[in-house]
């Protein structure tokens, strides 16, 4: 039997954890076991004390200081011991019940990676993008990206990206990003290690700053600099 490994990076979701863990359980998975790996980067709304009370099932960690987005995600990387590794953010944005066509071509062995794009036309009409003026500059993004990594991707930016254990092991040792850089670090690594990359359509609805996104201009701006630092001046 296969395990999927779901990395789940926590800061400040006590109105969400609850729901996103309820979600991620109640999907079946057809002859793979489920392990999931929580990390908090050291909130301060509650959430912690909710982790705390969860029973064994889940693997629980804790940072002692906020240490941001890829700090978390690579501890995730460090702990899991499934087959298949997917990163799930804490918040609703994004569906559990994509799991089996996010993990299929892992599983089928067509893809070294799975990223599970918000943006192809089979889907794009009923997500939920809130702010026009970020969704215009994520695609430029994207486009710089893709120029510099040689990959064709649809949604670089995704919180959805699953990867094989054997892919997992090439790209964790090198991975420097502590905040939302490891986006791009990712894919930048995938394309550098000449991984077979898949994209399939997701569900998403996005939320609003009052409801709880984090990403901001700020992010945006840094991540033109980890698009070149990671594709152009990182040698792995």
């Amino acid at each position: 039997m296969k395990k999927l490994s779901i990395i789940i990076p926590v800061y400040n979701e006590k109105n969400t954890i609850k729901e996103i863990l309820r979600r991620v359980e109640s999907i079946k998975l057809d002859g793979i076991e489920k392990e999931m790996i929580l990390i908090d980067d050291f909130s301060a709304d509650g959430t912690r004390e909710i982790l705390k009370g969860l029973d064994s099932r889940r693997k629980v960690f804790f940072h002692d200081k906020n240490l941001g987005k890829g700090r978390a995600v690579k501890r995730g990387f460090k702990e899991a011991t499934g087959d298949i590794v997917l990163i799930q953010d804490a918040d609703l944005e994004y569906d559990p019940n994509d799991y089996p066509k996010l993990i299929e071509p892992i599983v089928a062995g067509r893809a070294d990676a799975v990223y599970g794009s918000r943006f192809l036309k089979s889907v794009i009409d009923n997500n939920r993008i809130v702010y026009r003026r970020g969704y215009t500059f994520s695609r430029a993004l994207n486009h710089f990206s893709n120029f510099l990594s040689g990959l064709d991707l649809s949604d670089v930016y995704t919180g959805y990206k699953v990867f094989s254990r054997e892919a997992v092991d090439k790209i964790f040792p090198d991975i420097k990003s502590d905040r939302f850089g490891i986006e791009v670090e990712l894919t930048a690594y995938a394309a550098k290690k000449k991984m077979r990359v898949v994209e399939v359509p997701i569900s998403y609805q996005g939320r609003t700053y009052e409801e709880g996104k984090k990403i901001d201009w700020k992010d945006g701006l840094a991540a033109v600099w980890h698009i070149v630092r990671f594709n152009l001046l990182t040698r792995i």
